[in-house]
């Protein structure tokens, strides 16, 4: 966790004061939010009930694609102010429903670690034991509602948040890797029909020439294809055939891949991670 925590730091640091202004007002806005939501959960023995039920119902693969959807949505809260980071698919929006149990659950994960005997009592004692070790973070929450926001306090617990969800979700088996997803429809609508100006070129998917005058497909990369050549490819793939460009997808991990990728090559150096 302490690479991908130095790769997340690493790409922050080449923000200007006032990008990292406006994010560490992003993430505060939304970790508010999320503990304002859990606050709730926990403080309604009904609402707890009815989650913990929900949760319990839920196969390892549906709480798996729970944490995605929540990474997912941290790191586009990372990335869009280190770039210019469409907006998030509506597909990859999570319901109130799951935002509960997400927020539970890695409440659950965390106690587990660093106070697991809350955990071994019975079901119906475990909202009280998560209020009193929750109590502390209300306090937090209650303080910074009323003095100056503070970039450490905000970023440091979001970006070990980030940090742990990826390694959880790395750890099933769902990190992405090298698995291929196909391009976004709504990405590939949006591509740019550029005239082919001058002679040579050459698309590197059929290996014929392009056509001066003709109407080709331009990659945010720049690179140009035969249109009747990469919508194929993109439907497949959502990398550019040249320089492997990652155009953003309509999977979940696949989403998380790239923009993940997009936070370790914003940084002064690149991270293996």
């Amino acid at each position: 966790m302490e690479e991908t925590t130095a790769a997340i730091m690493a790409a922050l640091s080449t923000l200007s004061p006032s990008h990292l202004s406006n994010l560490t007002n992003t993430i505060f806005s939304a970790t508010h939010h999320h503990h304002r939501r859990l606050s709730f959960v926990l403080s309604s023995p009904t609402l707890f009930s009815l989650t913990l039920h929900h949760l319990n119902t839920l196969s390892l693969p549906q709480k798996t694609l729970l944490i995605a959807r929540h990474l997912l949505s941290s790191l586009h809260h990372l990335t869009q102010h280190l770039t210019s980071s469409p907006p998030l698919p509506l597909f990859t929006a999570i319901r109130q429903r799951g935002l509960d149990a997400v927020l539970l659950l890695l409440l659950f994960c965390d106690t587990n670690k660093h106070s697991p005997e809350a955990l071994n009592a019975p079901y119906s004692e475990w909202r009280v034991n998560m209020c009193k070790l929750y109590s502390h973070t209300l306090l937090k929450l209650s303080c910074s509602s009323v003095t100056p926001i503070c970039v450490g306090t905000i970023l440091i617990p979001y970006i070990e948040m980030v940090a742990r969800c990826w390694r959880m979700v790395e750890a099933l088996g769902c990190g992405g890797g090298g698995k291929e997803v196909a391009a976004a429809a709504s990405t590939v609508v949006a591509l740019p029909a550029v005239e082919v100006m001058v002679g040579g070129k050459e698309c590197v998917i059929c290996k014929e020439e392009m056509r001066v005058g003709r109407d080709v497909c331009e990659l945010p990369c720049q690179h140009l294809f035969h249109w009747m050549c990469i919508l194929p490819w993109l439907r497949k793939r959502n990398t550019c055939p040249c320089c492997r460009f990652r155009l953003p997808s309509d999977d979940v991990f696949g989403e998380i891949q790239r923009l993940w990728e997009v936070l370790v090559k914003m940084g002064p150096k690149y991270y293996v991670v």
